[in-house]
């Protein structure tokens, strides 16, 4: 379109006649590209298809025999008359001998045309669909807590509490959860920022927020990766599955059902996933952030396509071979829209874990807070568990088990 405007435009102000230079354009979007009269370079067709996604094939050239390519104004990168497209296809695949003054490989980098399809990406189905995830997710929980209430402790208080989880523990739990709301929030200001604040309160009060967002959201990363690493550490041994989990995931653990309360150790089945989902989808996202925080020094995403790629399993599921060669701005892209993407799933599932934490189950976030929990609750919900415990202290009244103040 922008061709014929252009050809329109010329013809008006030179005097050129149109049919010409409207049926060429005619007969270029109907047939093949035809090389041969710029020496096998790529066209401006060659271009244009790329950028709209379409595969292109590679050039060939008829040769280096200068002679052979077209006239300057007839070919796009020429030198002197001389189509050179070897040295074009290089740059484009970044296979070129680039020497710089100053920079690592990312400087020697010259045309990396895949930061267009990772803009529209990160601003089109990234956001969109992220966003509809967390609120998909805020919806159904409100939408569970309508019709199933709070779920309360069905049998009669005893009026005494037993530790559930000890100070180091609850440290190591808040400083992760403390940390990944924080990073939560800072980061959907960074990525959402331009579309909501820019328009709502300006450039430059985006600019302050995304500034000190970037700033919180690299600082406060340390504390969640070690959050993560305590976690894991004091809990591990406590969520591997085991057969009792079957028993709970047979009946909901009894969260859809009044009166209905399975039998669990300290952590049951859908704590055990909410934790395994912490560890491993937490792992990935300090991988990924680690990635971000030393740009161009930690690429991941080559090594594990090939990985992949030796499996069979893109092909299987039909995305063919993954590229095994990515130039260092392509892996920090890869790199964030996955931590981006881990991320909204992690926190549509923290989101369900505050809920059933807090409004969502009475007692729950005693655990959590003070430490101490209703005997009854524990018994309704981790019966197994207080066995142990006052089969150790040898009475339930005794140790552990003592008079709620």
């Amino acid at each position: 379109m922008a061709r014929i405007l252009l050809t329109l435009t010329l013809s008006f102000f030179l005097g050129l006649p149109l049919a010409a230079p409207l049926a060429a354009q005619e007969v270029a979007q109907t047939t093949e590209t035809d090389r041969s009269a710029t020496g096998g370079a790529q066209t401006l067709e060659d271009i244009m298809a790329r950028q709209r996604g379409e595969e292109v094939p590679d050039r060939a050239r008829d040769g280096d025999d200068p002679d052979s390519a077209g006239a300057v104004a007839g070919q796009l990168g020429t030198l002197g008359g001389s189509s050179d497209s070897d040295v074009w296809s290089a740059l484009r695949y970044g296979t070129a001998d680039v020497t710089v003054s100053s920079g690592g490989p990312e400087a020697r980098v010259l045309i990396q045309d895949r930061g267009m399809w990772w803009l529209q990406f990160r601003e089109g189905p990234l956001i969109t669909y992220g966003s509809w995830l967390l609120i998909g997710t805020l919806f159904a929980l409100a939408l569970f807590y309508l019709v199933r209430g709070k779920i309360m402790i069905d049998g009669e208080k005893t009026g005494r509490t037993v530790t559930r989880f000890k100070f180091i523990e609850r440290f190591a739990h808040w400083l992760m959860a403390g940390s990944f709301i924080l990073l939560g929030i800072t980061g959907l200001l960074v990525l959402v920022g331009r579309k909501v604040i820019i328009p709502t309160f300006g450039h430059e009060a985006f600019s302050t927020i995304a500034i000190a967002s970037k700033w919180v959201h690299n600082n406060v990363a340390w504390a969640f990766m070690l959050g993560l690493i305590l976690a894991f550490v004091f809990w591990v041994v406590h969520n591997i599955p085991n057969r009792t989990d079957l028993k709970w995931i047979k009946v909901g653990g009894g969260i859809f059902t009044e009166g209905v309360h399975p039998p669990a150790k300290k952590f049951n089945a859908g704590q055990k996933l909410i934790f395994w989902s912490v560890i491993i989808l937490g792992a990935s996202i300090s991988a990924s952030g680690l990635s971000l925080l030393f740009p161009f020094e930690l690429p991941m995403f080559a090594k594990t396509f090939a990985i992949l790629n030796q499996t069979g399993l893109p092909e299987l599921f039909g995305f063919g071979l993954l590229q095994e060669q990515l130039a260092p701005h392509e892996e920090m892209q890869y790199a964030q829209l996955w931590h981006a993407i881990v991320s909204f799933v992690l926190m549509a599932i923290i989101i369900a874990h505050i809920y059933i934490g807090s409004v969502g189950m009475e007692g729950a976030f005693d655990a959590m807070g003070s430490g101490e929990v209703e005997e009854q609750w524990a018994r309704e919900h981790h019966g197994l568990w207080l066995d142990e415990v006052q089969s150790k202290e040898g009475a339930p009244s005794s140790g552990k088990a003592k008079p709620a103040e």
